[in-house]
Protein backbone atom coordinates (compact mmCIF):
# COMPACT_ATOMS: atom_id res chain seq x y z
CA UNK A 1 0.00 0.00 0.00
CA UNK A 2 1.35 3.49 -1.29
CA UNK A 3 1.72 5.67 2.31
CA UNK A 4 3.74 8.25 3.98
CA UNK A 5 5.01 9.10 7.93
CA UNK A 6 4.11 12.45 8.68
CA UNK A 7 4.65 13.74 12.37
CA UNK A 8 2.57 16.67 13.35
CA UNK A 9 1.49 18.48 16.53
CA UNK A 10 -1.62 19.25 18.84
CA UNK A 11 -3.95 20.94 16.95
CA UNK A 12 -7.56 22.41 17.69
CA UNK A 13 -10.69 21.42 15.41
CA UNK A 14 -13.91 22.54 15.30
CA UNK A 15 -17.38 21.17 13.56
CA UNK A 16 -20.83 18.90 14.34
CA UNK A 17 -20.36 15.56 15.77
CA UNK A 18 -22.78 12.40 15.47
CA UNK A 19 -22.15 9.19 17.86
CA UNK A 20 -22.29 5.83 15.94
CA UNK A 21 -21.41 1.34 16.24
CA UNK A 22 -19.32 -0.30 14.19
CA UNK A 23 -22.20 -3.30 14.41
CA UNK A 24 -23.24 -4.34 10.85
CA UNK A 25 -21.74 -1.22 8.93
CA UNK A 26 -23.79 0.98 10.62
CA UNK A 27 -21.28 3.75 10.97
CA UNK A 28 -20.72 3.72 6.78
CA UNK A 29 -24.50 4.31 6.42
CA UNK A 30 -24.46 6.61 9.42
CA UNK A 31 -21.23 8.63 8.35
CA UNK A 32 -22.55 8.81 4.55
CA UNK A 33 -26.06 10.08 5.41
CA UNK A 34 -24.46 12.54 8.06
CA UNK A 35 -22.32 13.64 5.29
CA UNK A 36 -25.79 13.92 2.93
CA UNK A 37 -26.92 16.40 5.51
CA UNK A 38 -23.94 18.80 6.12
CA UNK A 39 -23.67 19.26 2.55
CA UNK A 40 -27.09 19.71 1.96
CA UNK A 41 -28.19 22.50 5.20
CA UNK A 42 -25.19 24.46 4.49
CA UNK A 43 -22.57 23.50 7.24
CA UNK A 44 -20.02 21.86 4.93
CA UNK A 45 -19.87 25.23 2.46
CA UNK A 46 -19.63 27.28 6.32
CA UNK A 47 -16.97 24.80 7.59
CA UNK A 48 -14.94 25.20 4.36
CA UNK A 49 -15.09 28.68 4.68
CA UNK A 50 -13.10 28.26 7.94
CA UNK A 51 -10.29 25.24 7.49
CA UNK A 52 -6.88 24.86 7.82
CA UNK A 53 -4.03 23.49 5.43
CA UNK A 54 -5.88 20.32 5.99
CA UNK A 55 -9.35 20.86 4.37
CA UNK A 56 -12.40 19.28 5.98
CA UNK A 57 -12.00 16.33 7.87
CA UNK A 58 -14.06 13.48 9.01
CA UNK A 59 -12.50 12.11 12.45
CA UNK A 60 -13.47 9.15 14.04
CA UNK A 61 -13.05 9.68 17.75
CA UNK A 62 -14.20 8.38 21.45
CA UNK A 63 -13.76 5.13 20.47
CA UNK A 64 -15.80 2.51 22.95
CA UNK A 65 -13.91 -0.77 22.12
CA UNK A 66 -16.69 -2.53 24.21
CA UNK A 67 -19.77 -0.87 23.07
CA UNK A 68 -18.62 -0.81 19.67
CA UNK A 69 -19.46 2.77 19.34
CA UNK A 70 -17.64 5.91 18.08
CA UNK A 71 -18.10 9.57 17.82
CA UNK A 72 -17.54 11.31 14.09
CA UNK A 73 -16.99 14.40 13.60
CA UNK A 74 -17.53 16.72 10.62
CA UNK A 75 -14.43 19.64 11.25
CA UNK A 76 -11.73 21.80 10.19
CA UNK A 77 -8.77 23.06 12.08
CA UNK A 78 -9.82 26.11 13.91
CA UNK A 79 -8.85 29.12 12.83
CA UNK A 80 -11.24 31.32 14.00
CA UNK A 81 -11.66 32.55 17.73
CA UNK A 82 -15.16 32.59 18.25
CA UNK A 83 -16.62 29.16 17.63
CA UNK A 84 -20.42 29.69 16.81
CA UNK A 85 -22.29 28.01 20.05
CA UNK A 86 -23.71 24.90 18.26
CA UNK A 87 -19.99 23.79 16.87
CA UNK A 88 -17.80 21.48 18.64
CA UNK A 89 -13.89 21.85 19.89
CA UNK A 90 -11.51 19.30 20.03
CA UNK A 91 -8.03 18.92 20.41
CA UNK A 92 -6.37 16.59 18.17
CA UNK A 93 -3.03 15.47 20.00
CA UNK A 94 0.48 15.22 18.51
CA UNK A 95 0.85 12.17 16.65
CA UNK A 96 3.17 10.45 14.38
CA UNK A 97 0.90 9.27 12.00
CA UNK A 98 0.90 7.01 8.59
CA UNK A 99 -0.69 9.12 5.46
CA UNK A 100 -2.60 7.31 2.95
CA UNK A 101 -3.63 8.17 -0.45
CA UNK A 102 -7.44 7.77 -1.62
CA UNK A 103 -8.21 7.97 -5.15
CA UNK A 104 -12.14 7.88 -6.43
CA UNK A 105 -15.60 8.79 -5.60
CA UNK A 106 -16.76 9.63 -2.13
CA UNK A 107 -18.12 7.81 -0.27
CA UNK A 108 -17.66 4.63 -2.03
CA UNK A 109 -13.58 5.01 -2.65
CA UNK A 110 -13.27 5.20 1.45
CA UNK A 111 -14.05 1.70 3.00
CA UNK A 112 -12.34 0.03 1.06
CA UNK A 113 -9.25 1.93 1.94
CA UNK A 114 -9.77 1.27 5.89
CA UNK A 115 -10.26 -2.13 5.12
CA UNK A 116 -6.98 -2.61 3.55
CA UNK A 117 -5.55 -0.46 5.87
CA UNK A 118 -6.17 -3.18 8.80
CA UNK A 119 -6.16 -6.06 6.47
CA UNK A 120 -2.81 -5.57 4.79
CA UNK A 121 -0.97 -2.71 5.72
CA UNK A 122 -1.07 -2.72 10.06
CA UNK A 123 -0.11 -7.19 9.97
CA UNK A 124 2.54 -6.26 7.07
CA UNK A 125 4.90 -3.27 8.61
CA UNK A 126 5.22 -4.04 12.72
CA UNK A 127 3.13 -0.72 12.95
CA UNK A 128 0.75 -0.98 15.64
CA UNK A 129 -2.27 1.53 16.29
CA UNK A 130 -1.17 4.26 18.72
CA UNK A 131 -4.84 4.63 19.94
CA UNK A 132 -5.80 8.43 19.04
CA UNK A 133 -8.39 9.82 16.80
CA UNK A 134 -8.50 8.66 12.94
CA UNK A 135 -9.15 11.17 9.99
CA UNK A 136 -10.35 11.39 6.99
CA UNK A 137 -9.05 14.20 5.26
CA UNK A 138 -10.68 16.25 2.16
CA UNK A 139 -7.68 17.75 1.11
CA UNK A 140 -9.72 19.14 -2.54
CA UNK A 141 -11.89 21.35 -3.54
CA UNK A 142 -12.90 19.32 -6.50
CA UNK A 143 -16.17 17.25 -7.01
CA UNK A 144 -16.01 14.50 -4.27
CA UNK A 145 -18.16 12.04 -6.80
CA UNK A 146 -15.51 12.19 -9.37
CA UNK A 147 -13.43 9.10 -10.06
CA UNK A 148 -10.66 11.28 -10.00
CA UNK A 149 -11.71 12.70 -6.67
CA UNK A 150 -8.18 12.66 -3.85
CA UNK A 151 -8.39 12.09 0.01
CA UNK A 152 -6.33 10.54 2.49
CA UNK A 153 -7.06 8.76 5.81
CA UNK A 154 -5.14 9.46 8.52
CA UNK A 155 -3.95 6.47 10.88
CA UNK A 156 -2.09 7.73 14.72
CA UNK A 157 0.93 4.97 14.64
CA UNK A 158 3.60 3.54 17.10
CA UNK A 159 6.36 0.80 16.37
Amino acid sequence: MDYKIVEKGAFSVVGKSIRTTTVGGENNRKIASFWNEVNSNGFADELAKNCGPLGLLGICMEYDKNLEKLSYLIAAEKNIESVPPDWEEKIIPAETWAVFPVRGAMPDAMPGVWQRIFSEWFPATGYEHAGGPEMEVYLSNDDPSSENYYSEIWIPIKK
